[in-house]
């Protein structure tokens, strides 16, 4: 899957903040639309980042799913 089909699906549930440290290190927050709760995870590669990301919020709707 593309990074851009992953990150238009992490959009679809997630406000997004992308920052990048000093030492080139990229810091994405996740910000839930409906709960507000943030998430950040930090990588130097951008797919990384997105897969990361993406792979939480993966788990994340199959956690309400089961509930």
């Amino acid at each position: 899957m593309r990074n851009t089909t992953k990150l238009k699906a992490i959009l679809k549930n997630y406000h997004i903040d992308l920052s990048m440290q000093e030492d080139e290190i990229m810091v994405m927050n996740l910000i839930h639309r409906e709960t507000a709760t943030i998430t950040s995870f930090e990588e130097a590669s951008y797919t990384k980042l997105i897969a990361k990301a993406y792979a939480f919020m993966q788990k994340q709707l199959n956690l309400r799913r089961n509930i």
